[in-house]
């Protein structure tokens, strides 16, 4: 399949390494990433989300579509290292942290052979957005693909089914991906495939703020003004990788 005519993804975005900082340092990724989704004119669903404070998430999984989402956004997969000083620190110390993203093309039903006896499905209440509906009735679910040990979950859809099918598109999203790489094992060996341990070692980039300064290891190129790029401003960066 060519990334050329994937239109759809699994975008996981994870704090990593260094706390309460962590958290909010991933959530100002996936403020980037939808902002710059607003300005391409993609659609940015949120499937499943653990928050941590008020602008800060431990995980996030969203399903990001629209044109050329795919070859946009897949050189982001990898951790992505901060150099600030946090908010919550007082003596005015820079502190270091980590989040870590998984870009996973979203591929048809036709793709990826799953069996109904390879799945153990659980459904819960959400306890999401979504009014008191979402908080009475159990359309959260969970999804444990057995021969991997692959779990996948969506519970910001209204419906038990529309959670069933996210979370099955999900999971033949990372299947594919498994494929792809010819590996077979868990979860988590997957996404160290990708993005490694989260360890602040083996990051791919780095936004440094006291100089205002991001700069891509794999490349080697350097952007300004990373308050505006943190707005949406994703272009340079995008560009940078498709030449």
């Amino acid at each position: 399949m060519e990334s050329g005519i994937i239109n759809k993804i699994i975008l996981e975005v994870r704090a990593g390494t260094g706390g309460d900082e962590a958290s909010l340092f991933a959530g100002d990724l996936v403020r980037m990433y939808q902002k710059y989704a607003l300005r391409r004119d993609w659609t940015f669903s949120i499937l499943d989300a653990s928050e941590s404070g008020a602008k800060g998430y431990k995980t996030l999984v969203a399903e990001v579509s629209g044109q050329g989402v795919y070859d946009a956004l897949k050189h982001e997969s990898g951790v992505h290292r901060v150099q600030r000083v946090p908010v919550t620190e007082r003596q005015g110390r820079i502190h270091t942290s980590t989040a870590s993203v998984a870009v996973l093309p979203v591929v048809e039903a036709k793709a990826v052979d799953i069996k109904d006896s390879d799945l153990e499905v659980t459904f819960s209440r959400a306890g999401g957005p979504g009014g008191q509906n979402v908080n009475k009735v159990e359309t959260a679910v969970r999804i444990l693909h057995k021969p991997t040990g692959i779990v996948v979950s969506c519970r910001m859809e209204r419906s038990q089914h529309a959670n069933r099918e996210k979370a099955m598109e999900m999971l033949r999203s990372v299947l594919y991906d498994e494929a792809q790489r010819q590996s077979v094992g868990s979860i988590s060996e997957l996404r160290n495939n990708q993005i490694g341990s989260g360890d602040r070692s083996e990051k791919i980039r780095t936004y440094n703020f006291p100089d205002d300064r991001i700069t891509d290891h794999r490349i080697g190129k350097k952007w300004h003004n990373i308050e505006k790029i943190l707005e949406g401003d994703f272009d340079p960066i995008v560009k940078a990788f498709a030449k």
